[in-house]
């Protein structure tokens, strides 16, 4: 796996995220971002949603991954999350049609807390 760098243009659109996939440090990939969770005051990113374990769409599970938790790689042409298939499995995940408590901090401080970064409300 080549080295992360920054792309050219760092910027992107919420539109452009979505579907962008999802990998492991070994280049296996686990996923898709299925959607992005942007603070309402603040304008930060707070989570990307990642999707997998159905097939076609069907069976899917949600997994909010603290953003920061991700590092783009130009190479893959993806995201590398430091976790393995089964380390995401066993986090906060939800399932279609279900909303996690966003907005309660004692929420997501669990889900940051799993994934051992800080929580973006604290960077």
């Amino acid at each position: 796996m080549e080295a992360m760098e920054r792309p050219v243009n760092s910027l992107i659109g919420a539109d452009k995220v979505e579907g962008t996939a999802v990998y492991d440090p070994t280049g296996e990939r686990l996923g898709s971002v299925h959607d992005v969770m942007i603070d309402k005051v603040s304008g930060r990113v707070a989570y990307a949603v990642l999707s997998f374990g159905g097939f076609l769409g069907i069976g899917e599970n949600y997994h909010p991954l603290p953003w920061n938790a991700l590092k783009y790689d130009t190479g893959l042409g993806g995201y590398v999350v430091g976790l393995s298939r089964e380390q995401l499995e066993g986090g906060p995940t939800y399932d279609e049609g279900e909303e996690p408590a966003w907005g309660d901090r004692a929420y997501e401080k669990r889900v940051h807390d799993y994934y051992g970064v800080p929580p973006y409300w604290m960077v």
